[in-house]
């Protein structure tokens, strides 16, 4: 284990939903980004000149901040207002169309740029590798979009902005975001976020103490299988699978809204992060990261 990480004598166990309070009337909000996917199922990563045949393949409006979005939809039963940018082109139409389709009030910033594209194999494991095309496009604060409704907010969770459109997220009563946002953005804004949420195992996602200053509330660093930790707290074990993993895609961004969702809704630690292992473990049960994304209605 890294030193970096807190030791506990017995991690944190998930609670079973029907342990869980029902949640609360909550007005959440995304800010974030959209890539449209190219989902491919294989039989293993091809190999260097391999010829493989694919098993099944789909195109989705996906990316963290639509599957986080889409999850706290599902969640609360309420549209979700997402905030996005993407380009002027037929991709990023159909994009806005889809999520508006999925329970997204989608508030998008048109760029004259292309919308971002991915290409995602998924194995015969589950695990999904991710290759991007273009750049990430942001909503920023100087888009013609309705920043001032977020301080109405009880939870926002933000995985693309700039720094001033965070400004207008931290309105909210509650704020978390991703480590992939930048940890250069969030500690030149000088704003403290509620909870820093993401992969322990990312490169692109790791957060040591004193990394921001000041530091987050809350963080929690996800490691599959695993569980992950927390600071303050503690390790926490994951979920037994009920079925099969078909697809890992989304399981993360699944987690992370289950964990903003609780704690926006006043929950214990336990009580959200016990959420958030209910929503990842539902969405690796089926193909892309909306098939079998968790739904509430049996709290």
């Amino acid at each position: 284990m890294d030193a970096d990480r807190p030791l506990a004598c017995a991690p944190l166990e998930p609670l079973p939903l029907g342990a869980l309070p029902p949640l609360p009337p909550l007005d959440l909000a995304v800010v974030g980004h959209v890539e449209w996917v190219n989902f491919v199922g294989v039989d293993h990563l091809p190999l260097a000149g391999e010829i493989q045949r694919a098993s099944h393949s789909q195109d989705l409006a996906a990316g963290g901040g639509a599957v986080i979005a889409v999850q706290l939809a599902k969640l609360t039963g309420q549209r979700i207002p997402f905030f996005t940018a993407l380009g002027r082109d037929r991709i990023g139409e159909l994009a806005a169309e889809q999520l508006q389709g999925l329970g997204l009030d989608v508030q998008v910033a048109w760029r004259e740029a292309p919308s971002r594209r991915a290409v995602t194999f998924i194995d015969s494991s589950g695990e999904r590798t991710i290759t991007v095309i273009g750049e990430r496009l942001s909503p920023t604060a100087a888009d013609a979009l309705a920043w001032a409704s977020l301080s109405a907010c009880d939870g926002v969770f933000v995985t693309a902005a700039d720094a001033a459109a965070l400004a207008w997220s931290r309105r909210a009563r509650f704020l978390a975001a991703t480590p992939r946002l930048g940890l250069e953005l969030i500690q030149a804004s000088g704003l403290q976020l509620d909870a820093l949420i993401g992969s322990a195992a990312d490169p692109g996602e790791i957060y040591r103490p004193g990394d921001l200053d000041p530091a987050p509330t809350l963080y929690v660093g996800t490691e599959a299988e695993r569980g992950g930790f927390c600071w303050p707290g503690g390790r926490f074990s994951a979920l037994p699978l009920p079925r099969p993993v078909v697809d890992c895609y989304g399981a993360g961004d699944s987690f992370a809204a289950g964990v903003t969702a609780g704690l926006a809704a006043g929950w214990s630690r336990q009580q959200a992060i016990s959420l958030g292992c209910h929503c990842g473990a539902a969405c690796i049960g089926g193909r892309g990261p909306y098939a079998n994304q968790l739904e509430l209605g049996g709290i």
